[in-house]
């Protein structure tokens, strides 16, 4: 038995309503503290509300302890901004993620994002034993059994209301090898992920290669695509990133214009010259966004500016992409109403 939502939504989250109502989406990301500190969310929150549809709420990113995902994700909806929680199989098993599950619908929320999480030995406890119970594509599976079918992992019924996510995935464009990974993100539609967030990109040409397999395989029709931007911060940021991160491929031209943007700018002007970086970090973001629009089976955009999410909204705006869509209020449900 399964409760149904009106006009057939899956979660009726503002994200699934944006994107089904062929709104270009905007998704923002929020990194919690390494503390308990509630004001620290509310601070951020109120930098990203209104700028984009929802916010990641990320779960120990780099493996480093940090406020939970679902505490943080409460907060962020009392303060107006949806939340999408990030769920990773690194430090659950599936007893502890279904648990989180239920307590996440309990409290409001009505999107997650599956992921397998940053390995431990990146973080600041290396020597934590990961779990690895599950991994993504099986989590992705989990967690849309629970919605469409009212049923555990084991196969047990639920006895009572079923949690119903708007449910997302990750997917990294660029990743070795580079012609398999339009089978990679096939298996987490197979999966039941209803939308798509990927690795950041930079080299749009390449991604526009990736998207044209994604269509051949029909994946645009069945999931809705966000391409992650990054505003670059300064031309050492390029450099590493280009350099040293796997499973990105940053062009050249992008670190040449962060060389050049302090160009004429003293050198010992340190507050100047970070300035003009950001203001170029910013203007290449926003330029990345105007060509991943053209590109067929883009649905939307995942703007990551962790610990700078003052650079989201000129982003956003610059793109053209304010004022966000207001959706009329959905009628409230009711959870007595059964259908199977």
């Amino acid at each position: 038995m399964t409760e149904k939502n009106t006009n057939g939504l899956k979660s009726g989250s503002n994200l699934e309503r944006i994107l089904r109502e062929g709104h270009f989406a905007v998704t923002g990301e929020l990194g919690p503290p390494q503390s308990a500190d509630g004001a620290v969310i509310r601070e951020k929150a109120e930098l990203l509300k209104g700028y984009c549809d929802a916010a990641n709420i990320t779960d120990n990113q780099t493996a480093i302890v940090r406020m939970s995902s679902i505490g943080a994700g409460a907060i962020v909806q009392q303060e107006g901004l949806e939340p999408i929680i990030q769920m990773t199989c690194r430090d659950r098993n599936r007893l502890a993620i279904q648990s989180d599950i239920l307590g996440a619908y309990a409290l409001g929320t009505r999107n997650v994002l599956c992921l397998t999480g940053d390995h431990q030995s990146f973080g600041n406890h290396p020597t934590a034993k990961n779990v690895h119970d599950l991994d993504s594509v099986h989590l992705i599976q989990m967690v849309v059994k629970m919605r469409d079918e009212a049923c555990f992992d084991c196969g047990d019924e639920m006895k009572g209301v079923e949690p119903r996510f708007f449910v997302g995935a990750a997917a990294n464009p660029f990743g070795d090898p580079f012609e398999w990974r339009p089978y990679r993100l096939a298996k987490k539609v197979k999966a039941g992920a209803d939308f798509i967030q990927t690795q950041l990109i930079y080299n749009t040409e390449r991604f526009a290669e990736y998207m044209q397999k994604v269509r051949e395989l029909g994946l645009h029709e069945q999931v809705y695509i966000l391409a992650g931007i990054g505003p670059l911060k300064s031309p050492g940021m390029a450099r590493y990133m280009r350099d040293q991160v796997p499973g990105l491929d940053v062009p050249n031209k992008w670190v040449d214009r962060m060389t050049e943007a302090t160009k004429g700018i003293d050198k010992d002007d340190k507050k100047a010259r970070r300035d003009a970086w950001r203001q170029e970090g910013i203007s290449i973001a926003v330029d990345l966004i105007k060509e991943l629009r053209q590109v067929e089976g883009v649905a939307g955009v995942h703007v990551m500016a962790i610990e700078w999410e003052e650079a989201v909204k000129p982003i956003v705006d610059g793109a053209g992409l304010l004022p966000r869509p207001e959706l009329s209020p959905l009628p409230p449900s009711d959870p007595k109403k059964k259908a199977s």
